[in-house]
């Protein structure tokens, strides 16, 4: 199992498609983690701006129609098929926005 934080809204755009977001164009990759822990990490560092619900997606990276490297955590290259994404958690928040904790979503 491996886990990208993603904007809700985000992966809410194009469910018809495989999800690619702009960072795939921009660097050639997805970068994911590989536990729930470092998922919040990045969602302080890398995500303080969106201000709507923000998840964890769950991948299981052999269901991934693209290839996985362990550079040392998970980038996928090329987009992520919606049939590898097994479930999400939502990043709950502090008062000031911090990520505290994950909730399942439903």
């Amino acid at each position: 199992m491996i886990f990208h934080v993603v904007a809700l809204d985000d992966w809410l755009a194009g469910p018809e498609r495989p999800f690619a977001p702009p960072a795939l164009a921009r660097d050639g990759c997805i970068r994911c983690c590989s536990d729930e822990a470092r998922a919040l990490e990045i969602a302080g560092r890398d995500f303080t701006d969106v201000t709507g619900p923000l998840m964890t997606l769950l991948i299981d990276e052999h269901r991934l129609d693209a290839r996985v490297r362990w550079e040392p955590e998970p980038h996928v290259y090329g987009r992520i098929n919606r049939t590898a994404v097994t479930g999400m958690l939502e990043i709950e928040r502090d008062a000031e926005g911090r990520p505290r904790s994950h909730a399942v979503w439903s």
